[in-house]
């Protein structure tokens, strides 16, 4: 069957389309996104303006018309931190199925954590041992760890690379005072999920996802994304080490001039980098093995395991 998904983001709005098959790998066939920035766009006591909710609700309309168009059989959507903590993010969602007939699913931050994982467990399959997963978006990062496919233990902490840079990183470029509070403050809130984490056990591979692993891969030297998926990308945290500085030490135009470093995530890439730099740090991972799945692939996923095999 061809199934779409639509994830509602912090940053990016996204349609993905694959072709499925129970018990098969997951085929994307088309992709269409929107950079709408949700997070970005809140009133004064966290509200998501009309005018974007507006946004929200053509693109989701764009979205069906695309899915009949492509032959999709079934459309799913879900919604992440900006939608979950605004205050009228309900009102938003239900402005969306009335005027589209699209049900976009509130996911928990747990919930994200353990469908990353899932992801991130298909991909590298079993003999990978147990798996650490680094994921960080733009409202929250999630981490999780197990042996199977559902994580022994699954945490999120509001820690997003957006969130932290429109509340913490005001100036382009950041001062130090505030890259070194930041600091603090990342990894005072990391600290406080560590035990939980390591005490199941040592992870066998860590793994990292998300737009803002992949750019620091690049910086680090991976190969570039028009290689393919397949390609074995890895983050090691001395290479980190020195980004981030170096990330630091630029404003948002100089950073956009980076490989893999695009002009609407140039200013929260040092934030992310802050992030993965405590995350890995702090639970003594010298590097992340970069999977190309995330979290609307761990939705497919557990679509597809519903399905009655044939």
């Amino acid at each position: 069957m061809r199934l779409g998904v639509i994830d509602v983001g912090s940053n990016t709005v996204h349609l993905l389309v694959v072709d499925a098959h129970w018990g098969a790998q997951p085929m994307p066939a088309s992709s269409h996104k929107i950079d709408l920035r949700l997070s970005e766009h809140t009133t004064a006591d966290g509200r998501i303006s009309d005018k974007v909710a507006k946004r929200l609700e053509g693109f989701v309309r764009e979205c069906v018309d695309l899915a009949e168009d492509l032959g999709i059989e079934q459309l799913m959507g879900f919604a992440t931190s900006a939608i979950r903590e605004a205050p009228n993010g309900e009102q938003v969602l239900a402005g969306i199925r009335a005027s589209t007939g699209v049900n976009l699913e509130v996911l928990t931050g747990e919930a994200e954590s353990r469908l990353t994982f899932l992801a991130a467990r298909r991909w590298f399959g079993w003999s990978a041992g147990r798996l650490l997963l680094v994921d960080i978006g733009g409202g929250s990062l999630e981490l999780a760890t197990g042996l199977d496919e559902d994580p022994d233990v699954a945490v999120s902490l509001p820690l997003g690379a957006g969130r932290l840079t429109r509340e913490r990183l005001t100036d382009d470029p950041p001062t130090e005072k505030d890259v070194r509070a930041l600091r603090r403050y990342v990894r005072a809130q990391v600290a406080g999920v560590v035990r939980d984490l390591s005490r199941v056990g040592e992870p066998d591979l860590c793994v990292g996802t998300s737009k803002t692993i992949r750019s620091l891969a690049r910086l680090a030297g991976a190969a570039a994304s028009g290689e393919g998926p397949y390609v074995r990308r890895v983050l090691a945290r001395r290479d980190l080490k020195e980004i981030v500085p170096r990330l630091a030490a630029l404003d948002a135009k100089g950073r956009s001039a980076l490989p893999g470093v695009s002009v609407n995530r140039s200013r929260q890439v040092l934030a992310g980098a802050l992030v993965v730099d405590a995350a890995m740090d702090l639970l003594g991972v010298e590097k992340l093995v970069v999977c190309p799945w995330a979290l609307r692939e761990g939705i497919i996923l557990q679509h597809l395991d519903l399905i009655p095999a044939p």
